[in-house]
């Protein structure tokens, strides 16, 4: 031990006589540490980041939307060929169609979207009204702060009531309990029986997967939504005489808007096991293609699918960031040996005194590897503090999540410990295999 802590102090008063040369050797590990670190923390962020949105979205899910007809045409055939298929889009019937057809559904949700207004206290704001059914509280994983879901008579009957999200609360009932009190939305009040739990949805790509921020949204239930206020299903005094209007135009001057015949807006089927989403959706894609008549008025997409193969992406692209950051530590290892053998020719004369005063062999090795060994922990202890500096610039400036964890901190760190003593061993040994006469002689 009084050996290792001797030439310990021979290597560290080295350094300290070298502190520039010492600097300069140890940038290579300082960088290729930080830079390892950095990427460690955008991967552990991205990786975080899909299991939130996994979270979101749920697990075992496939997506059923329906597309708005549009139509294509040329304007000297316009009042030829065949008219295009009849389809009733999406409806309520298909959901039970579902239902009876495919095997191993742990939950169906099916969703009515509108976009209206909410009116309170002289303050009108817009917001989307969702009508939904229990089951999509529990497939999104959203939770209750306060009163309760709704009972089967708000849905029998298609009573008044609602659940609105925390911004709802926070913007119209900041100093009141809102269970019980009634907001009116659109045409209708409705009296509020429940408050979500605030939950976080900056994410940019979960509009792509069919998420919304349920903190500015009212939800119904699916019957109050067709009964009190949209049912696309139904066909109305105001649809027919809409219908003959646009009839009577002339369509090679007027373009033809889309229009939503759709009865839902979507459903959402949780199966029971993730092996069983790909030949559901074929199933469910061949039934409904049969019911809408051949008309492909819809997709399904399967968000849990879509995140796994944006997650692999994003695993592929760290482990290449991970190994282009990873050359920095070898170069900086390879910057240790070059300095290391010129710190050798320079201290020859003191090797050769050294080793003619009793020093032996393991000595002047000990001395020279703890002096490598020391660089590149300074240099990773430097590295660490700047990777993590460096992970917290990435998060607020290019808004991208990083997770530094201890396990990246200690590896970066073992690595750099590590090529200290691979890449010190060599100008050790050398120092080591000198002839002291001859090293005496040594000018």
């Amino acid at each position: 031990m009084d050996r290792i802590l001797i030439n310990l102090s021979i290597a560290w008063e080295a350094i300290l006589a070298n502190t520039v040369r010492s600097i300069l050797t140890a940038l290579g590990i300082i960088f290729g540490v930080s830079a390892v670190i950095a990427m460690l923390a955008v991967g552990q962020g991205a990786q975080q980041e899909i299991l939130n949105q996994m979270k979101l979205v749920g697990v075992n899910n496939i997506v059923v939307t329906p597309k708005k007809e549009q139509t294509e045409e040329k304007i000297a055939q316009s009042n030829q060929g065949d008219k295009d298929k009849y389809s009733p889009g999406l409806t309520i019937l298909d959901l039970e169609n579902i239902k009876h057809t495919i095997p191993n559904i742990q939950k169906i949700s099916p969703e009515i979207e509108l976009e209206t207004y909410i009116i309170k206290n002289g303050i009108r704001r817009s917001t989307k009204l969702i009508g939904v059914q229990n089951a999509y509280f529990e497939i999104y994983n959203h939770t209750l702060s306060s009163g309760a879901l709704f009972s089967n008579t708000h849905f029998k009957f298609g009573q008044a009531v609602c659940i609105i999200g925390r911004g709802i609360q926070t913007r119209f009932f900041s100093k009141e309990d809102p269970i019980g009190k009634q907001i009116k939305c659109g045409g209708q009040w409705l009296t509020v029986i429940g408050v979500l739990k605030e939950r976080s949805s900056a994410s940019k790509n979960l509009e792509k997967l069919g998420i919304r921020n349920a903190n500015l949204d009212v939800y119904v239930p699916l019957q109050t939504m067709l009964i009190r206020y949209q049912d696309r299903a139904k066909v109305t005094k105001s649809d027919i005489q809409q219908a003959a209007r646009e009839e009577n135009r002339n369509n090679d001057d007027v373009e033809k808007k889309p229009s939503n015949y759709h009865q839902l807006d979507k459903v959402v089927i949780q199966m029971s096991e993730s092996k069983e989403l790909a030949l559901a959706s074929e199933v469910l894609q061949r039934m409904l293609t049969r019911r809408h008549f051949d008309k492909i008025d819809f997709e399904i997409s399967i968000p849990e699918m879509l995140l796994k193969q944006q997650r692999r992406t994003k695993d592929i692209f760290n482990i290449v960031l991970g190994a282009i950051a990873s050359i920095s530590l070898i170069v900086g290892g390879i910057g240790i040996m070059n300095i290391m053998l010129a710190s050798v020719l320079e201290r020859i004369k003191e090797i050769g005194l050294r080793i003619s005063l009793g020093a032996k062999k393991h000595d002047i090795i000990l001395q020279f590897l703890l002096e490598a060994v020391l660089i590149s922990l300074s240099g990773g202890t430097i590295g660490v503090i700047l990777g993590i500096a460096l992970a917290v610039l990435i998060s607020n400036i290019a808004d991208i999540p990083t997770i530094v964890s201890f396990s990246s901190v200690l590896i970066s760190f073992g690595v750099a410990t590590s090529i200290g003593v691979i890449f010190g061993i060599s100008p050790a040994r050398k120092a080591a295999n000198q002839d002291p006469i001859e090293s005496l002689r040594y000018e």
